[in-house]
């Protein structure tokens, strides 16, 4: 089996990059500086609309931050996963912990049920677990189908170590997908030195406002942004760097 490459995709157009480029799957997301949440219906409705091949999973994640939910959180959580299934995606993708810094099982096992038939990704809630050889089995038990992970590490490529016992581990019960950092000129090197054969990255360029009127100084979010008029798209050229 070949290089699987999921594409970190914060837009419909951004699907629409991905699938030209040759990847097999999106993560679609919303507010990718925050570590990605749940994106809007009419956004996964536009990126079904747009694409016609690609594998489009949905991230299932009510907010930024930690990966402990209050029970409004998880109520919002299992509206969005109905919705996801009711627009006939192909996978969701979430994580939850208890205030140990454990995998919350029930939790886990009530969104899973929720969310069958669909595939069930884990996202990265794993790199910030405590034991996380405790929470592979638990995720195999719990019947995810894979892990999106940089190892426990900030990069991928810092967390080869543990990528590579992780792989060896699951022993094919379950996918572990390198994620976070994974750029063409390693992704060799860690699929080499772990085994992987499913990989996570974004592949973005930016793009530049069509605006010729700008106010500059006139910010609509958070002054961490560097201009309202550049953002990043996924860029197909990039992605058929990967295959």
């Amino acid at each position: 089996m070949g290089r699987i490459i999921e594409i970190c995709a914060n837009s419909a157009q951004s699907c629409v990059e991905a699938e030209a480029g040759g990847a097999r799957r999106v993560e679609l997301c919303a507010a990718i500086p925050e570590g990605g949440t749940t994106p809007s219906y009419g956004e996964i409705r536009a990126a079904q609309a747009l694409t016609s091949q690609i594998d489009i999973n949905v991230i299932i994640r009510p907010r930024g931050g930690d990966f402990l939910y209050t029970p409004a959180e998880v109520q919002a959580m299992l509206y969005d996963i109905e919705m996801a299934k009711q627009l006939n995606v192909h996978g969701v993708v979430f994580g939850c912990l208890t205030q140990d810094g454990d995998i919350d099982i029930a939790l886990m096992q009530r969104l899973i049920e929720a969310a069958k038939p669909l595939s069930v990704t884990c996202h990265r809630a794993f790199d910030v677990c405590r034991e996380p050889f405790v929470a592979l089995e638990q995720l195999i038990e719990l019947g995810c189908d894979r892990i999106l992970t940089s190892g426990q590490q900030p990069d991928a490529e810092s967390g080869i170590p543990m990528l590579r016992e992780l792989v060896k581990r699951a022993a094919g019960r379950i996918i572990i997908m390198p994620g976070c950092g994974v750029r063409e000129h390693n992704i060799a090197q860690i699929e080499a030195e772990t085994g992987a054969t499913e990989f996570h990255t974004s592949a973005r360029s930016v793009v530049y406002s069509s605006m010729t009127y700008r106010k500059e100084r006139v910010p609509m979010g958070s002054t961490a942004v560097t201009s309202e008029f550049e953002t990043v798209q996924t860029d197909r050229r990039k992605v058929a760097l990967y295959i």
